[in-house]
């Protein structure tokens, strides 16, 4: 059919369209379910863990008989109770349950209490008497580094001649840097429902990002095999990483009470619990030495980077991979050398958070040229563009991967344009020469990520779709809902797939009795993967519609066309559930599976060389913020995101994903700060003590766009992921505040900033530039 007869045809997208997340309304109302708001079975039991008071001991006794007194006790289950295998560790199996003799952080559980309430079982919980013998303990990835304490061997990528890059350098930069950890502070805490069925049955509401890791981590624990174990989960409150793999311990532990007792059995963890036992973000060391030529270009790089890992390997290994593959952001960097190593610290195990190593990865470059800049006396704006990756040329990453897609010349440019960077800087400068007190800095940094999965067989989906009788369509997919939209959009690929209005569509409840084998919804693949599954399905079931169109109707099955909940056939138009109607009857097959594996992706891991992503995400940001020199407080005045999120699949869900990465990682950079005691203890456990950004925190003046970019590879329909690019955009806010502080000594001394940098940081960086002054002044009298 021609499609310029019918208008329809030309004009109806369900993709692309700026559409509401598909759970807004009950989000507002009150009515989203979430795992806590699920009506408890009678019986229902409530679990607490109670947890070590030592980074590193030996458990010489305890005594559980206390919490066995406690008031609604049932049942308080140790080590010895777990009928399966005592491990919950994603990768390498050194993550156990619960503690069997030995504790390796404050905070590690050692046994589960069961009570008649949440209450009840919580008080219990702190009623054990344990007796510890103490071991020395490695607190921090500098003491981890100095005693060689690893949790996985160190990693090394290099390409070209260091050495002999150094030797020819005019100039080498050295130093070392430290960027703290983050905690996730999602909104809905670790929680799970184990509900215990027949035949060894178990199904456990999580609120996780993994469910087919849930399944398989509970099958374990209680011996069984993965088909006796369903997961579910209809979303989550949050994730940002905390729920891939470290929600394990809490369904497993609610299972293995619940099959004990045969009863259901809720775990929710109290946020004190939950940021005592939980990891979070990676925080590393860096030892840098880099060297450039007199305009600026890098021609040799090494960086030797150590992350705290905690006690167990968890995902660290992947962190660190994916950090070493972005070290280089944006940058080409011809002789190189990149060390990662995982500390084994008595602290929880970290895992990941949004980025997942790679805003780890790429804040070392970028600290770098901030440096080279002002040893150069150039704008920091000109050496990020002057060491920029090529098209044709300088286009290939240290890891052999050769980049197809490189737009980021172009977006810096218009980002620089609409933000009037180069009139600011001026005008910022006039107000610094006049102003004793108050500082203002200005930046703008550039972001390049890789998009997939590490692990390459990770990089895989399914779906199912069915359309019923009256029209309606449901869709079933791998990945989870935690707020991010991944419901909304794959309802729209479906939708616009099957030409019919979003109304018809709903997606279910995430399950492994549904699609088995899932991936995590993470490494921002949960469009990308989840998309083009559900598309498959919904094309098959469409294919099917048009052949029985055609057979009906007349004319060829590839002439017909799905638009704006119609069916235009052989010159007739049909509503879409009239066509469904008939074909039921006829006995067509309504419901289909589908299946997607990303093309083109593998990695050594030995030579760290290969092409483990699929396509590069892009984007900058601009920044300008005020400090007071003599308190450290700071204030973001002014910010700009240009974002490339190909063509988007949702605009106003992408650019609420921009925004809300933008400010948690600025939190990140900035305000929240991770605190252990001499005794191993985390303090920052509560909101009373870490300090994540507020509203007051958000710019006055907040501007996000979406660059015009079609991927140019066959993404779902050629959007890109948005996930966790965006959250190094506030890379921009950091070096923003190194500036203002560099204006305190005339921008001729680098500010030996850390991060996160708080108001204390801040006024130990002014302090430090104010002493350089100081000291180049008696020298030059």
């Amino acid at each position: 059919m021609n499609d310029t007869v019918v208008p329809e045809l030309k004009t109806w997208k369900e993709v692309g369209r700026a559409r509401f997340h598909e759970s807004a309304e009950l989000h507002v109302l009150g009515q989203a379910t979430y795992t806590d708001d699920i009506r408890e079975l009678a019986g229902t039991l409530h679990a607490a863990l109670g947890l070590s008071a030592r980074p590193h001991a030996r458990i010489a006794a305890i005594d559980l008989e206390p919490v066995r007194a406690s008031r609604g006790v049932v049942a308080v289950l140790t080590a010895g109770d777990i009928p399966g295998t005592n491990d919950c560790g994603p990768i390498i199996h050194d993550d156990p349950i619960l503690a069997d003799g030995l504790v390796q952080y404050v905070g590690q559980p050692i046994f589960i209490v069961v009570a008649d309430s949440h209450d009840n079982a919580r008080r219990a919980a702190r009623l054990a008497q344990v007796t510890y013998e103490d071991l020395p303990a490695v607190m921090t990835p500098q003491e981890a580094r100095a005693a060689r304490s690893w949790v996985l061997p160190p990693m090394r990528l290099a390409r070209g001649d260091a050495e002999q890059a150094f030797a020819a350098a005019p100039h080498v930069v050295k130093g070392e840097l430290y960027v703290g950890g983050q905690e996730q502070f999602y909104l809905e805490g670790q929680i799970a429902y184990a509900v215990p069925g027949e035949d060894r049955g178990m199904h456990v509401y999580c609120s996780t990002q993994h469910p087919s890791e849930m399944q398989h981590v509970v099958a374990h624990a209680l011996g069984l095999h993965s088909h006796h174990v369903t997961v579910e989960c209809r979303r989550m409150g949050g994730g940002f990483g905390g729920k891939e793999s470290q929600s394990a311990l809490w369904a497993s532990a609610a299972a293995i009470a619940a099959a004990r007792l045969r009863r259901p059995v809720k775990l929710r963890a109290d946020r004190d619990d939950d940021m005592l036992v939980t990891g979070k973000r990676h925080c590393f060391h860096y030892l840098y030495e880099v060297g450039y030529d007199e305009s600026g270009r890098i021609v040799a790089a090494k960086v030797d980077m150590v992350s705290r890992a905690g006690f167990s390997a968890d995902l660290s290994g992947p962190v660190a991979t994916r950090a070493v593959c972005h070290f280089d952001n944006t940058y080409y960097l011809s002789d190189v050398e990149i060390r990662a190593a995982c500390g084994k610290t008595n602290t929880q195990s970290n895992t990941a958070f949004r980025g997942f190593g790679g805003p780890q990865g790429a804040i070392a470059i970028e600290y770098v040229i901030d440096e080279i800049a002002r040893n150069l006396g150039r704008d920091p704006l000109d050496i990020r563009r002057l060491n920029f990756y090529g098209r044709s040329e300088r286009n290939v990453t240290p890891y052999g991967q050769e980049i197809v897609d490189n737009v980021i010349h172009e977006l810096v440019a218009e980002l620089e344009g609409s933000s009037e960077y180069r009139a600011r800087r001026a005008t910022i400068e006039a107000f610094n020469r006049g102003s004793p007190v108050l500082k203002k800095g200005l930046a703008l940094t550039p972001v390049k990520f890789g998009i997939a999965f590490n692990v390459t067989h990770l990089n895989q989906a399914g779906a199912l779709v069915h359309v019923y009788v009256d029209g309606s369509i449901l869709v079933n997919h791998g990945g989870t809902e935690m707020g991010q939209g991944i419901n909304t959009k794959v309802m729209q690929v479906v939708a616009h797939e099957l030409g019919v209005d979003l109304g018809r569509v709903r997606a279910s409840a995430t399950n492994t009795s549904k699609v088995a084998n899932t991936s995590a919804t993470a490494a921002s693949t949960g469009a990308d993967l989840n998309g083009k599954a559900a598309q498959d399905a919904a094309r098959t079931i469409r294919e099917r519609l048009a052949a029985f169109a055609a057979q009906q109707y007349g004319g060829a099955a590839s002439e017909v066309r799905f638009a704006a909940d119609t069916v235009f056939v052989n010159g007739l138009a049909l509503p879409f559930g009239e066509l469904v109607a008939k074909a039921y009857l006829a006995r067509v097959q309504l419901w289909s599976d589908g299946f997607y594996a990303t093309p083109g992706l593998h990695w050594d891991p030995k030579t760290m060389t290969g092409h483990p992503f699929s396509y590069y995400a892009y984007g900058a940001a601009v920044s300008e913020v005020v400090v007071d020199t003599l308190t450290g407080e700071w204030k973001l005045l002014r910010a700009d995101a240009l974002y490339d999120a190909g063509r988007s699949l949702n605009p106003a869900i992408d650019i609420g994903q921009v925004e809300g990465a933008f400010i948690q990682g600025m939190g990140w950079l900035t305000t929240e700060e991770l605190w252990w005691n001499a005794s191993g203890k985390l303090m920052t456990h509560a909101p009373s003590t870490y300090k994540i950004p507020g509203v007051s925190d958000c710019p006055e003046d907040f501007r996000v766009r979406l660059f015009e970019n079609a991927n140019v590879e066959d993404s779902i329909h050629r959007s890109k992921a948005v996930g966790e690019p965006p959250l190094l955009l506030p890379f921009s806010v950091f070096f923003a505040i190194r500036d203002a502080i560099s204006a305190v000594g005339g921008h001729k001394v680098n500010p030996p900033l850390n991060a996160p940098a708080t108001c204390e940081e801040i006024l130990k960086a002014i302090a430090a530039v104010n002493a350089a002054v100081e000291a180049a002044a008696s020298q030059d009298a």
